[in-house]
């Protein structure tokens, strides 16, 4: 035991600090903090256990699951300990499969553990944080060995399924886990199995979408393409049908999301059908102006590199993403199914979830939060340091990798920039640094043939008779 203590001794003492951190905003910040409607939508499906038309509904499920606890708190409890696991798991595979020292492996780990935004995302009630766990809890299984076994394939793509069915942004990792099994050559029975859990997950809840809604799907809205595209679209070079006509911007223009609640969009001024007409809209600009498409996207992406993070697209302090010195009490107007946030968090626990700000605990994380986060630049070295491990073949980066760059790029180029967004790429971004860094270990190397290690033992054994 003393042994093992000593061996990870750097990792403990960095756990430490982030659970100090973490208790910091459990005693500060009671019980959760809530993100505009959107929270309110997942608990409201959670309670009435059914799919969101507007987004997929895992977290919801995720909230039914722990409804027997009655307390919101413990939610963000669990959520804070699915946090801490991330960490766990990038410093896992790292010592697994290289032969970084122990502090070099638990500094790499740092990011996640006091990264105060990643804090703040698990005291959120929204999806992100459980997105974060299933999407690395998955790849970072895909590459805890060499060679990926049925079992382990199966596990790593039922667990990206799940992420999926929490925020549809998971589709591409599902294709990148596809790809890397190929790669790896873990055999066609490997790939099978684990296309064959990914899709029954998928299709498990397409069906439940199905039994709600008459359609099979898992929920969304062609409104955010839309939107995205209305930040480049020239209705001149598209000559859009006149029935799409009036979802053409006007100048100024606005920020993407703005085009989605603002009540100067011309999405106000479109009834019946909006959906289709949207989605049409948004094809044709895509069509039409591939390029802008994709260079805007990139664009806005690159935000995620600046010193400062930017604050997008209000002018003002970004407090859905900060651990904020007031919160403003619940309204009747923040609703969902017809219920208010008081309504519905007193359905689920039995008394309002309604965030109080409790002092010094609130106050000396507030202080923190004003330099302890990866700041962009940093993060860019941090992917840097992956891609150089393609350079010298340290191929268990590309898994890790491509996801942090699928996370990072997709959703600016399909919505709009966020930094809400921003923050589940930093642990996959983290262990592929940590991969490209660390030679392999021996033990690792060992895993990659084990039939020709039987092979050539076989022969040893058979000479020395």
């Amino acid at each position: 035991m003393a042994s093992f203590l000593r061996s990870h001794l750097a990792f403990f003492a960095v756990l430490v600090l982030g659970v100090a951190l973490r208790a910091l905003a459990v005693l500060g910040y009671r019980p959760a903090l809530w993100f505009w409607a959107d929270s309110f939508a997942y608990l409201s499906s959670g309670l009435d256990l059914r799919p969101l038309a507007s987004r997929p509904s895992g977290y919801s499920l995720f909230l039914w699951l722990l409804s027997p606890l009655r307390d919101i708190q413990a939610v963000v409890v669990v959520q804070h300990l699915l946090g801490i696991g991330i960490a766990v798991l990038v410093y896992a595979v790292l010592r697994r499969r290289t032969a970084l020292r122990g502090w070099i492996a638990a500094l790499v780990a740092a990011p996640v553990l006091l990264d105060v935004h990643q804090i703040q995302l698990e005291h959120l009630m929204m999806a992100d944080l459980l997105f974060t766990f299933l999407a690395v809890a998955g790849v970072a299984i895909l590459v805890w060995r060499p060679k990926p076994s049925i079992t382990t394939a199966s596990a790593a793509l039922f667990l990206l399924g799940l992420a999926t069915v929490t925020r549809t942004i998971g589709l591409p990792l599902i294709v990148i886990a596809a790809v890397w099994l190929l790669l790896s050559r873990a055999g066609l029975r490997a790939l099978l199995s684990g296309v064959v859990a990914a899709a029954a997950v998928l299709g498990g809840y397409a069906v439940w979408f199905h039994s709600a809604h008459g359609s099979y799907g898992m929920g969304g809205s062609s409104t955010w393409l839309w939107s995205r595209t209305m930040t480049f679209a020239d209705c001149d070079r598209m000559r859009p049908a006149p029935r799409l006509a009036p979802l053409c911007p006007t100048e100024p223009r606005l920020a993407a999301p703005a085009y989605i609640w603002d009540a100067a969009s011309p999405l106000q001024r479109v009834g019946a059908g909006r959906e289709e007409l949207a989605g049409e809209f948004a094809s044709l600009a895509i069509r039409s102006q591939p390029l802008d498409f994709l260079l805007t996207g990139l664009k806005d992406a690159l935000w995620a590199f600046e010193w400062e993070r930017r604050v997008y697209p209000s002018p003002g302090p970004q407090s859905a993403y900060v651990f904020p010195g007031t919160v403003k009490p619940f309204t009747d107007k923040i609703a969902s199914a017809g219920r208010t946030a008081p309504q519905l968090t007193t359905a689920y626990q039995g008394s309002s979830g309604e965030t109080r700000v409790v002092e010094p605990w609130a106050g000396w994380l507030r202080a923190y939060q004003e330099q302890g986060y990866l700041r962009g630049p940093f993060l860019a070295v941090v992917l840097l340091i992956g891609l150089g491990g393609l350079i010298v073949r340290r191929w268990a980066v590309v898994p890790p990798l491509a996801a942090a760059a699928a996370l990072l790029f997709a959703p600016p180029m399909i919505a709009a920039f966020d930094h809400r967004y921003v923050v589940p790429v930093v642990p996959l971004a983290c262990l592929a640094a940590g991969l490209a860094l660390g030679a392999r270990r021996a033990s690792a190397a060992a895993d990659v043939q084990p039939d020709k290690r039987r092979k050539v033992a076989a022969s040893d054994h058979s000479a020395h008779a």
